[in-house]
């Protein structure tokens, strides 16, 4: 009987089913993200945590049993020497699936899966916190707030402009050096 049995078996045989998912948690380990689709994902998900989570005790007796499922030695010694140091105070939850849409050729729901202590993108944001605003009664709407920015643009145009005139004026003006040569030169202005 089959009762109680709910694992996908991914169109394969149990030999290749086995085989593959040794090799794409061997690939997750080494490159911390692989782009699969999401049933196989969500296959390797339940094949690796148990396997990180023995990775937190450096034992021979672990090492022998991460072995005899991933059969790869560089595999092995990323897990326990590099993972298993990142990764000892959390619980659980070692791999983030993020989907990516649909594949062109038979519309299969893609996504990619990675390990997340490793994704420093997200790492930042979560480190920087956004400026806390308060909602108004009455704000304006982004809708609403369009024509203003083209008003602030068009403003800090005119802006420009008129400091471009200003700065061609005083290019042209003659520049007193003394104080003997700034009469003068008023004197000449005026009879203009």
């Amino acid at each position: 009987m089959r009762h109680g049995k709910k694992f996908n078996h991914l169109s394969r045989k149990s030999a290749h089913r086995k085989a593959m998912l040794a090799n794409m948690a061997t690939s997750l380990i080494i490159h911390k993200r692989i782009k699969t689709t999401l049933a196989k994902a969500k296959a390797l998900r339940v094949y690796v945590e148990p396997l990180i989570t023995k990775s937190k005790d450096d034992s021979t007796h672990s090492r022998r049993i991460v072995f005899s499922y991933l059969q790869s030695k560089e595999a092995v010694t990323e897990l326990f020497r590099e993972i298993s140091q990142k990764v000892a105070t959390r619980p659980g939850g070692y791999t983030r699936i993020l989907k990516t849409g649909n594949r062109l050729g038979d519309n299969a729901e893609m996504c990619i899966i990675e390990m997340v202590d490793y994704n420093e993108n997200l790492l930042k944001d979560t480190d920087t916190k956004a400026k806390a605003t308060r909602r108004r009664r009455g704000a304006k709407t982004t809708e609403a707030a369009a024509p203003v920015a083209v008003k602030e643009a068009a403003e800090e145009v005119v802006a420009e402009e008129v400091t471009e005139v200003v700065d061609e004026v005083i290019a042209e003006e003659p520049v007193a050096e003394t104080e003997e040569e700034a009469p003068e030169a008023k004197a000449e202005e005026t009879k203009e």
